[in-house]
């Protein structure tokens, strides 16, 4: 009978290998999550900043603000 007993040894390089691939998606963003709050904040607008700060997309939501809210080349 195959029981939860044959699965523990497989257990700890199946989990390294998930921490493997998620770490540098999580560090993205990380990143990206933190270019876009800065922004909203910067150009204070509170909706976005709110948006971006509750809700987790995977670094599609910031990614999608930082490339539609670009900043004027002229300005700083």
């Amino acid at each position: 009978m195959m029981g939860w007993g044959n699965n523990w040894s497989m257990m700890p390089s199946s989990l390294t290998g998930i921490l493997g691939l998620l770490t540098p998606f999580a560090i993205l963003d990380l990143v990206l999550k933190g270019f876009a709050l800065w922004r909203a904040a910067k150009r204070s607008e509170n909706v976005w900043f709110i948006i971006l700060l509750v809700v987790n997309s995977l670094g599609i939501l910031p990614a999608v603000y930082l490339l539609t809210h670009k900043d004027k080349p002229g300005k700083k």
